[in-house]
């Protein structure tokens, strides 16, 4: 049973926030989150509080199951981008540049690891 968080437009780069993302993608829920404690980028508490949200979530979901004996993984991380804010710098000559204020929206996904079961035809047809 698969459990989802999201977060949209937080003031980052997604290009920034994909690179946190990146890291914890397929790996275990508690592994994941002693990754993100100890990065020094700005989106690791953010994705952090993203994924104990999505931890929320699935336990919400579940109740009847404790949480210490399923084994969550991060099933998917995905870092969009958001709206975009588009400003104006002064620049020489009566010009103006352009800065864009980008925004992300992240979204993830972490579902427990199911024993994957064979049955006794398959396991014939192996040997």
């Amino acid at each position: 049973m698969e459990a989802v968080a999201k977060l949209n437009n937080f003031p980052t780069s997604p290009r920034k926030a994909r690179l946190v993302a990146d890291l914890i993608r397929g790996k275990k829920v508690s592994q994941a989150l002693g990754i993100l404690s100890h990065q020094p980028q700005a989106a690791a508490p953010v994705l952090k509080k993203v994924l104990m949200s999505a931890v929320a979530n699935w336990q919400n979901k579940n109740e009847d199951v404790n949480i210490e004996e399923a084994d969550l993984i991060v099933k998917s991380v995905n870092v969009d981008g958001g709206r975009v804010l588009k400003r104006l710098r002064p620049a020489p000559q009566g010009r103006a540049y352009r800065i864009r204020k980008r925004s992300h929206h992240v979204t993830v996904v972490i579902d427990n690891v199911a024993p994957v079961v064979e049955t006794a035809e398959e396991v014939k047809t192996e040997e």
